[in-house]
């Protein structure tokens, strides 16, 4: 039996898959430490045929004691960008060059060999190369572009010029400061470069993280619109509708996963296996180039065990000023005044309530709510209509990211929160 740690470095990743098949470090001790190296997600996975995902996540952590229907507390103390610049934009597949999922099933269009090892030759679109017989060999092409680089600071960002981006492409794995484990192609290479000039702000979060999976799958699977992919998918990772249900929800691109976030992910196999990467510089709800600035980055999440919570999707506390404007607990002057408005009208009932975010997720943006609505009256026992009705006058359904994932957020009755063991947490988030 493996020693329980208090503190858990991780800088290696699975190559593009999750579940129960990947070997957990670990265990951490509940109250422990993560300290993960992630490497960025997206564009370079995508660009890198060998992966079976379109991320590289870490290698998951076993937190000691987690056991299917228990939860695992991610509190995310610190994200620290260390790339100096990114690239990413809008996308398209190339034909010919994968079966059934270009961000799964890849092969070689000239030799054919199946998620072929690369290499980069040289800058530009064309630049990755099979490894194998020397074909260009990308699955995907940009179609509008940028390159971006940011401040020392990591507080501003600037979209560059094709000059200055192409003298990125030189030194590309630097620049987007590749952990020495990562095994994928930097998408500064292809120096894409359409939008130059426009500045924007850093506000680092994770787009990728969570509890592993009852069922092996593409990392970048692991939630309900991409995973539509994978059902009847004529690869070796297809499943049915059913077995989607096996999923965490971990890829949400939620921007609010960020420092100060708690999020409450649901244990679906022995541990839990607590993993990361997909950490993005910036991006406005919806995501809705379908990428936004992938980075690397050193997070630090500290890990508690929730015995017997039975939450069947991720549970967000997001940071106090990321709530919806119904959903922020009253202040005490609002409180003394809803006392007096109800002795006004002669009544003594008076809910004491506190915010929950659940995340849904779903083929579209209404299965994604209504799947969150199910969530939420499952866990809190109530009826779905209760939930939209709390939903609607004391809350808000946001988009989390295009297509189908979304964060269903309402005040719900403190009683309620306590007797599932939340109350503490989400008192320790908003200070009442």
């Amino acid at each position: 039996m493996r020693e329980t740690q208090t503190t858990i470095r991780v800088s290696t990743f699975t190559g593009g898959l999750i579940g129960p098949s990947i070997p957990m470090l670990g265990p951490v001790v509940s109250g422990g430490t993560i300290i993960a190296e992630t490497a960025p997600g997206c564009w370079g996975p995508m660009i890198t045929p060998s992966f079976r995902g379109g991320h590289e996540v870490t290698t998951p952590v076993a937190v000691e004691g987690a056991e299917p229907g228990d939860a695992i507390v991610i509190r995310i103390q610190k994200i620290r960008v260390t790339s100096l610049a990114t690239a990413s934009g809008t996308m398209s597949f190339v034909e010919g060059r994968y079966t059934g999922d270009p961000f799964v099933a890849r092969h070689c269009p000239n030799c054919g060999t199946n998620n072929p090892p690369t290499r980069v030759e040289g800058i530009g679109p064309e630049a990755i190369r099979c490894a194998v017989c020397g074909a260009e060999v990308n699955p995907f092409r940009v179609t509008h572009g940028y390159t971006m680089v940011f401040d020392d600071e990591r507080r501003l960002a600037l979209t560059v010029t094709p000059d200055v981006a192409q003298a990125l492409a030189q030194d590309a794995v630097r620049v987007m400061a590749l952990p020495s484990q990562s095994a994928q192609n930097p998408i500064v290479a292809l120096c894409p470069a359409d939008l130059p000039g426009v500045v924007t702000r850093l506000r680092p979060f994770i787009g990728n993280i969570g509890t592993t999976p009852a069922i092996d799958m593409p990392d970048s699977h692991n939630a309900g619109d991409f995973g539509q992919l994978l059902i009847g998918a004529p690869h070796q990772y297809g499943i049915t509708r059913e077995q989607l249900e096996a999923r965490t929800d971990g890829h949400m691109d939620i921007d609010s996963v960020r420092e100060g976030a708690i999020l409450i992910c649901p244990v679906k196999v022995p541990g839990g296996g607590v993993y990361l990467g997909d950490a993005h510089a910036m991006q406005g709800d919806g995501e809705i180039a379908g990428h936004t600035t992938d980075i690397s980055a050193e997070v630090t999440l500290q890990v508690h065990l929730l015995k017997g919570l039975n939450n069947e999707g991720p549970i967000l506390l997001p940071p106090p000023e990321d709530l919806p404007h119904l959903a922020r607990p009253l202040t005490s002057a609002e409180r003394e005044a809803a006392r007096r408005l109800a002795q006004k009208f002669g009544q003594s009932v008076i809910e004491d309530a506190a915010p929950i975010q659940m995340v849904g997720s779903g083929a579209n943006l209404n299965e994604a709510t209504q799947n969150g609505v199910s969530r939420l009256a499952r866990l809190l026992d109530m009826s779905e209509e209760e939930v939209l009705n709390r939903v609607t006058i004391s809350g808000a359904v946001e988009i989390g990211r295009l297509p189908g994932v979304v964060t269903v957020t309402m005040l719900a009755p403190l009683a309620k929160l306590a007797a599932l063991g939340l109350a503490d947490l989400v008192r320790e988030q908003y200070g009442f």
